[in-house]
């Protein structure tokens, strides 16, 4: 096959690819008025950062508009169907997390911003795992079938593995990129084996601490009030209230297996496998529609 002749066929693939990907974004009507919404107002910061010179908040936001395309993209490659309620709020999640959290500074004004996101972040992606075992029960190519209970267990610790990992990327970031996602916390106390002490205690207890004294290389002193935990406390914080997220939708994916699929409130929150044979019907469908306007 000749390079010219391989060019248009690579040309036609992309476009059948976005041309494809559009039509699973507007698909779901209401998820879709919220994703122009969202994409109008990420536009607009992207403008308003570029006019004051503030480029890593149009990286940031650009991170945000990619992170969109992730719910429509698992749909279009998994063949699942991502309920409404579950694909407005991971939309929503991306823009507080990312324009409000990050360049809004929310995380900062609001002490219960990041708490927030975490918690729905450990629910949310307990979804995706309790879905994840759901596709390889159904698929054709795998076939293998876990209890209600094991189905619910491995859901919760998809989700939390997920939690370990964002944590393990804060901690990159704060070490190689000199940010601060590991959010610091001031205590007035802590134990330690590093110091020694009077008493022979193995952990030295420090209590009461008003103010710290920090002297750096350079001469400059800075006085605090309290001591600083470096991250330590907002690690633990986030994986407890992903657990919680994590929990309360591993019981409601256990009753809705249980239940056989049925649940009101489950089936807003549970993406569905569409199946093999049924994806790729809808997909022969869209690229033949795309054939056909390319044929007018």
């Amino acid at each position: 096959m000749s390079h010219a002749t391989a060019e248009p066929k690579e040309k036609k693939r992309r476009h059948l690819f976005f041309t494809t990907l559009l039509l699973q974004i507007r698909r779901d009507k209401k998820a879709y008025v919220v994703y122009l919404i969202l994409q109008v107002l990420i536009l607009a910061v992207i403008i308003r950062s570029i006019m004051l010179g503030k480029y890593e908040n149009v990286f940031t936001a650009l991170l945000a508009e990619l992170l969109l395309l992730i719910p429509p993209l698992l749909e279009k490659g998994f063949h699942v169907d991502i309920p409404t309620t579950l694909e407005i709020l991971a939309y929503i999640f991306v823009f507080c997390a990312e324009i409000l959290g990050e360049i809004g500074n929310y995380y900062v004004r609001f002490a219960f911003w990041d708490t927030m996101l975490h918690t729905f972040n450990g629910f949310m992606f307990a979804a995706f795992g309790f879905c994840l075992v759901d596709i390889f029960n159904k698929s054709k190519r795998f076939r293998f079938q876990l209890s209600p209970f094991f189905l619910a267990l491995v859901a919760f610790c998809f989700s939390m593995t997920i939690g370990v990992l964002w944590e393990f990327l804060e901690c990159s970031c704060d070490l190689l990129l000199k940010t601060d996602m590991q959010k610091d916390t001031f205590i007035t106390g802590f134990g330690t084996v590093s110091l020694p002490n009077e008493t022979g205690e193995k952990v030295t207890q420090v209590r009461d601490i008003v103010t710290t004294v920090v002297t750096t290389g350079d001469g400059r002193t800075i006085t605090m009030q309290g001591y600083l935990d470096i991250g330590l406390l907002d690690t633990v914080k986030d994986l407890f209230v992903n657990f919680i997220g994590a929990v309360v939708f591993s019981v409601i994916g256990f009753f809705y297996v249980r239940r056989r699929g049925h649940g009101r409130i489950a089936s807003q929150f549970i993406p569905v496998f569409e199946g093999d044979e049924q994806a790729a019907d809808a997909e022969s469908k869209t690229a033949a529609d795309g054939d056909a306007k390319n044929g007018n």
